[in-house]
């Protein structure tokens, strides 16, 4: 913000009720939000901000906790997911949390609006995948007679293969695929939240990519490039809209709706299913925590199979009797000195 905008920005805004004047407040404060938040949040958060905003200068409504409370109201009116509604709500929070840390809203009222409750989330949504057999019959769709079929085979393969966001596809370049510990991954790839990770690649998108590498001529920059009706290289990198619309195409033509996302979620569930280890999944998923990753696969607890039951350790005093059941504390020890316990 330059030295005239900054001299223009009042220590405090005016009060209405105790509260900010919301018209004013957003002026200065929406572009400290979209600075605060990541890239791939900030068109999010101006959409949600903006309908806020209108939402509430329709009906000269503050900006107090019981604003945000009744626009939380209105969102539910509208049959939104409470996933949806509580994005939308985090978006106001922040938008409040800004102001006050600026100094233009009264950090009680934003301290208020910090704890307006959200939409009860009840149960987990589980998203879509694809089985095995889907998964390969979509890699085997693309005509591998043109160039934008042979870059669309290298577009699935990562984001089936390796699970990248449709983001991270975009991004990745010939420099991110190289050779660690004898095998290739995808190396300090930037994610969600600025976070860095090493992704493994499987052979078979390894491949993918050569071959489109070879019919594009391309050597450096951006792997996944755009492609005209001529089936030459129309631009340096496709946009992450390009890789889902490109996604949903070809999934429509096996009769289901799938998104590039459904296919970050195809990979780690066939790698679990695959016994790789929950943590393993989480490091290529660029997960912030192990939690998510299991909400992600909904991983419920099994009591028939548990951890416990593979550690196979087998102490002689705990065999079982002869029965076949486990042994009482009565026969454990009746052949042994008392013991102090």
């Amino acid at each position: 913000m330059s030295a005239h905008a900054l001299a223009a920005v009042p220590t405090r805004l005016p009060t209405t009720e105790g509260s900010g004047d919301l018209h004013r407040l957003l002026a200065f404060v929406r572009p400290l939000v979209m600075d605060a938040v990541g890239t791939s949040s900030r068109r999010i958060y101006a959409s949600v901000i903006d309908d806020f905003a209108k939402w509430s200068l329709s009906g000269n409504r503050p900006l107090t906790k019981a604003t945000v409370q009744s626009y939380r109201v209105h969102l539910e009116a509208q049959r939104l997911a409470p996933a949806t509604i509580n994005l939308r709500l985090s978006a106001v929070r922040r938008l409040a949390t800004e102001a006050a840390d600026n100094g233009l809203l009264d950090p009680n009222i934003a301290s208020g609006i910090a704890r307006a409750k959200g939409a009860k989330v009840t149960g987990v949504r589980t998203g879509n995948w694809l089985t095995k057999a889907q998964a390969e019959q979509l890699l085997n769709t693309p005509d591998l007679d043109t160039r934008k079929g042979k870059r669309d085979v290298a577009l699935l393969s990562v984001l089936l293969g390796c699970g990248l966001r449709r983001e991270e596809a975009a991004r990745l370049t010939f420099d991110h695929v190289q050779q660690r510990e004898g095998r290739w991954v995808i190396v300090d790839l930037i994610g969600k939240g600025n976070r860095t990770r090493t992704v493994p690649m499987p052979s078979w998108a390894k491949a993918a990519i050569d071959e489109w590498q070879a019919s594009a001529g391309v050597t450096e920059g951006c792997v996944l490039r755009p492609v005209n009706k001529g089936d030459r290289l129309a631009g340096e990198s496709m946009t992450p809209q390009a890789i889902f619309t490109t996604v949903v195409g070809y999934t429509r033509t096996m009769g289901m709706w799938i998104a590039p996302h459904d296919l970050r979620r195809t990979f780690a569930k066939l790698a679990h299913k695959g016994n790789s280890a929950l943590e393993q999944i989480q490091l290529s998923l660029g997960h912030a925590s192990i939690q998510t990753t299991e909400r992600y696969l909904g991983v419920k607890q099994d009591l028939a199979d548990a951890p416990c039951d593979h550690l196979r350790i087998k102490p002689q005093r705990f065999e079982l009797s002869h029965n076949g059941q486990h042994p009482t504390v009565k026969e454990k020890y009746a052949a042994e000195p008392e013991a102090d316990f």
